[in-house]
């Protein structure tokens, strides 16, 4: 696929993460998702390996931004993939260290640190940082992420005041509406939202989910991650 869709900027920006198979990256390139993820945790029922991750990063269009997801993996670790997998975004949801962030940006890779209500590192965190963009989400689940945990999406609103914000954790077609208009986030993060078992992607959940956003007109003027 080489042909690239005119991005709006009228609505939040659309990650779909957790993608196993190019079958899936390609529907949500085509219904007009912004990047895609790439998870490497081996616990996490999403994990690819770096062929099936570079098969996956090679069929998107331009306009569609690979995010390799890791959890307190070095500098090193980071780069392998990203060189072996064609990523163009690293995504950290473990504790990694502002330095690390400023060392990947030097790449010219778009860096984005996870910072989570109630967990660590916290929202107050993102001082520390310097990254492209902020995911936020709950913590205390079994994994590192949202793990499909709803929460009051309004507490990241001051963040995104200042800082690009994604808002991640819970979201659904059905609650994506309410949880933009809370949080006025610069782009939204789902994978367990539509699926139709842990790992497997839905494409009637991702269109519904897709469609959901686009209709959300933004309030104030979005900052551009992807």
């Amino acid at each position: 696929m080489t042909n690239d869709h005119p991005k709006s900027n009228d609505h939040p920006q659309i990650k779909i993460c957790g993608i196993t198979q190019v079958e899936h990256a390609l529907w949500c390139a085509e219904l007009g998702a912004d990047a895609i993820g790439c998870v490497f945790f081996p616990k996490s029922p999403r994990h690819v390996s770096d062929d099936k991750a570079r098969e996956i990063s090679d069929s998107l269009p331009n306009h569609v931004t690979s995010v390799g997801v890791f959890v307190s993996k070095t500098y090193q670790e980071i780069m392998d993939k990203v060189e072996k997998c064609n990523l163009r975004a690293v995504q950290l949801h473990g504790k990694e260290s502002p330095e690390l962030v400023h060392r990947l940006k030097k790449e010219n890779l778009i860096v984005i640190k996870a910072l989570f209500i109630d967990g660590t590192p916290s929202l107050e965190d993102v001082k520390s940082y310097d990254a492209s963009g902020y995911i936020v989400e709950c913590s205390g689940g079994p994994l590192p992420g949202g793990n499909a945990l709803a929460w009051n999406w309004d507490k990241a609103k001051a963040l995104g005041d200042e800082y690009p914000l994604i808002l991640a954790g819970g979201l659904s077609p059905e609650n994506v509406k309410q949880a933009i208009q809370d949080s006025m986030p610069d782009a939204v993060d789902v994978s367990s939202g539509v699926e139709s078992s842990p790992g497997v992607k839905d494409l009637d959940k991702i269109k519904a989910f897709i469609d959901a956003v686009s209709k959300t007109r933004a309030k104030r003027v979005l900052k551009k991650i992807y």
